[in-house]
């Protein structure tokens, strides 16, 4: 084998396809060892052909890019933890789908809404809230929560107020891989706390309030939608429509709760459908 290869016997070598090579050299993985300075010829390696091999067998895992990168930027007992790591959260994310496989092919089967929770109803009194909302997809939600909620309780403790109710986060749009929200992380307190930087204070208006509790094991993504399309069927079934944004609360023991113990309740403020108006009022200040 040449000492170099050209972009060509690189790609039939390592059996790449050429969008596969622009992509990964868009993104660093895969650069060529060198570069003809008067031609623009790119060249490559046995080196490069190790890393193609590498990326290959990373994305055929299903590893996303940016782990990849990770991954590739060490070496040894390093790399081989990283994607240990890896493979035991996607393993994780595997188990959590297959109660919402489970209730999607019921669904597809035409038995009905399977209602795997009891949908109950509380009213819930208006409160001060101190809140960060920012635009977050669902693989950033599990580092996204717990760093604003410290922020916010940073915020909190600083101007010595103190948390009045449960902790919540009110999602005004879809969180999915694909979709942003917004997410708003809430916290409440009746303490006065003025706004400052990316912290908000607003009014959270009293309602009421469909709920089903959950245990920490059926709270984790994605099997929590299960609960949504309960409370969102119990709605359509008693003539009511959401009257603001859907939120999940979280209480006290979130944090330190077992599998099956209850510390999440998931919460659709409502009201009869006759009475609906033409969107959620969401009343704030910043």
């Amino acid at each position: 084998m040449p000492r170099w290869l050209t972009s060509g016997e690189f790609l039939i070598q390592s059996r790449l396809s050429p969008k596969a090579l622009r992509l990964y050299g868009g993104r660093k993985l895969l650069t060529p060892a060198h570069v003809d300075p008067h031609t623009g010829y790119r060249y490559y390696g046995l080196d490069e052909l190790d890393r193609a091999r590498r990326i290959t067998l990373l994305r055929a895992i299903g590893m996303p890019l940016a782990d990849i990168a990770d991954v590739l930027s060490v070496s040894g007992p390093q790399s081989v933890s990283r994607v240990e790591a890896y493979w035991r959260d996607a393993e994780t994310s595997h188990s959590a789908r297959r109660p919402l496989v489970s209730h999607l092919l019921e669904l597809l089967n035409d038995q009905g809404t399977p209602m795997a929770y009891k949908v109950h109803h509380r009213d819930v009194p208006a409160q001060k809230v101190i809140f960060i909302q920012r635009h977050v997809t669902a693989d950033r939600l599990p580092d996204f929560l717990p760093e604003v909620t410290q922020l916010l309780f940073d915020h909190l403790t600083a101007a010595r107020g103190v948390l009045s109710g449960p902790v919540f986060v009110a999602y005004h749009g879809l969180v999915s891989e694909d979709s942003d929200g917004p997410v708003e992380v809430c916290v409440p307190t009746s303490d006065p706390v003025e706004p400052e930087g990316p912290v908000g204070v607003r009014i959270e208006r009293a309602h009421r309030q469909a709920y089903v509790s959950l245990t920490k094991a059926q709270a984790t993504y994605p099997a929590i939608l299960q609960a949504y399309d309960a409370i969102g069927t119990w709605l359509r079934e008693n003539d009511q429509v959401l009257s603001a944004s859907a939120r999940e609360i979280y209480l006290p023991n979130w944090a330190t709760a077992a599998d099956e113990e209850h510390c999440v309740d998931v919460g659709f403020p409502c009201q009869p459908a006759a009475r609906a108006v033409a969107g959620p009022d969401e009343r704030r200040t910043t």
